[in-house]
């Protein structure tokens, strides 16, 4: 079904269709499936042989070191408030959320733009549309093939249309919910139609097993603010400058992609061509009794097609295989893809026929620290306004009574960037030194504004009460 032209029928606009085509195709290197490039062929001088190019499926490479480095389990979000400290971790546990963001992040490398919509499910709503009470928080993940932005303001995507398809019971629906404005204030509409056989026939929810508890009435949120994040790296759209959508982290380097791709098949093919054979004359496959002297099944032999009067009866043939030049080659096309990914150079090597990823600690000057700090600029907004999000379904929906402007902090997995250990022994030496204070020290160890930290630091009536404990212990 083209949801497009549905929303057009519906009355919305949304981007160019042509934009969801290079989302196919970026999606298509991230798979494997490379709209025909590793499908070649090759003139013998009879006949055009097919073949197939031998890939290091680059692309998904790129995607997963990405996401790796920005969204991994190092990173830690903390809310000063301990109510919604708890409240934020239980809908994160809920939605396996560690291993969805990640798994999102790898995804949404790909297709360029992703989204997180947090939705309230197993609550009443009234006739209104107005959900009234009970329930819980559901986090879906959305990538960029189905996201459609309705209306933006340069690069802010303030109405969104999400679709979904949904299969049961032997049939094939198509889910679209639809974040608008009306009078000021956000609207969630759902939609679902049944497109099994190509058919598009609007049904209701309640007849869809599996999503009978989704409302057909307008959900009236009554926030001004939007209940969806949109997520996507930080790399300027050079593609379509009208276009609020992001770009693959890999859209300006697919001719490098291609040129690894060619690299690794020359270098397979070295070995397959290169491998050694042992010419044979006819005269010399059977002895005297008529038998065959060679396995019939071996592939070192090749039985020449008839007896020639020079040359041996055997003949080896053992040709030198250009490994190092093979190696050298593919290693630079690695380091020009890896310069437009945004790792700077060197990030990949090609060592005993695999690719390896560079594991030592980057500099601050480098490519690779500046890309990394542009990329946690943009998700660090993205899981803030997530988690404000959360909190204010929980008082509007669960009566949390949730502090909604409660500091938020993301602290990301810099281990790669910075080495911790030498970061925490100069705070201790400075510490001893007097150069800085308790709190300062605490502050920075524990990722605690300075306040907190200091409140936490032991008074000298507890110094002097674990001291005497030492003693009684001695």
């Amino acid at each position: 079904m083209d949801v497009v032209a549905k929303l057009r029928e519906l009355g919305y606009k949304t981007i160019h269709e042509d934009w969801y085509d290079l989302i196919a195709d970026w999606q298509g290197w991230y798979t494997g499936d490379d709209n025909g490039f590793r499908s070649y062929t090759v003139w013998n001088g009879l006949n055009n042989v097919k073949c197939t190019r031998y890939s290091l499926g680059m692309a998904k490479k790129v995607c997963e070191d990405w996401a790796n480095l920005l969204m991994n389990e190092k990173v830690t979000i903390t809310l000063e408030g301990d109510k919604e400290q708890d409240f934020i971790d239980a809908v994160f546990d809920e939605n396996d959320f560690e291993v969805s963001m990640n798994e999102l992040q790898e995804r949404g490398a790909a297709a360029g733009t992703y989204a997180i919509i947090p939705r309230v499910v197993h609550a009443a709503v009234n006739s209104q549309g107005v959900i009234v009470g009970g329930g819980n928080i559901a986090l879906d993940y959305v990538t960029g093939e189905n996201i459609f932005p309705l209306s933006w303001v340069g690069r802010k995507i303030t109405e969104c249309a999400f679709a979904s398809v949904f299969n049961a019971e032997g049939s094939e629906y198509l889910y679209l919910q639809l974040h608008v404005l009306e009078n000021g204030k956000y609207t969630i509409r759902n939609l679902i139609y049944e497109t099994t056989d190509g058919m598009s026939k609007e049904v209701s929810f309640a007849d869809v097993k599996g999503l009978e508890s989704v409302p057909d009435e307008p959900i009236l949120t009554g926030s001004e603010k939007p209940q969806f994040v949109i997520g996507r790296y930080n790399i300027v759209n050079n593609l379509d400058d009208n276009n609020p959508m992001g770009i693959a982290v890999f859209a300006n380097a697919i001719d490098q992609i291609k040129g690894v791709d060619i690299a690794y098949d020359s270098y397979v093919n070295e070995f397959l061509l290169g491998k050694k054979r042992v010419m044979v004359k006819p005269s010399a496959t059977k002895n005297l009794d008529g038998e065959n002297v060679f396995d019939p099944s071996d592939v070192v032999f090749y039985v020449l097609p008839e007896d020639v009067s020079d040359g041996a009866l055997i003949h080896p043939i053992d040709m030198p295989l250009r490994t190092s030049e093979h190696s050298q080659g593919l290693q630079e096309q690695l380091n020009q893809l890896s310069s437009k990914c945004g790792f700077g150079t060197n990030h990949y090597q090609f060592d005993r026929g695999s690719v390896s990823t560079a594991t030592q600690i980057i500099s601050e000057n480098s490519d690779m620290f500046r890309t990394v700090k542009k990329h946690e600029i943009v998700l660090e907004s993205l899981l803030t306004e997530l988690c404000r999000i959360l909190l204010r379904l929980g008082n509007t929906y669960m009566s949390a009574g949730l502090d909604e402007d409660v500091e938020i902090s993301i602290d990301f997995d810099d281990s790669i960037i910075e080495d911790k250990a030498v970061d925490e022994a100069r705070i201790y030496r400075m510490l001893q030194a007097g150069l800085m204070k308790p709190e300062e020290a605490r502050a920075l160890l524990m990722n605690e504004d300075e306040e907190t930290a200091k409140a936490a630091l032991p008074t000298m009536a507890d110094l002097l009460i674990q001291e005497d404990k030492r003693a009684e212990v001695e």
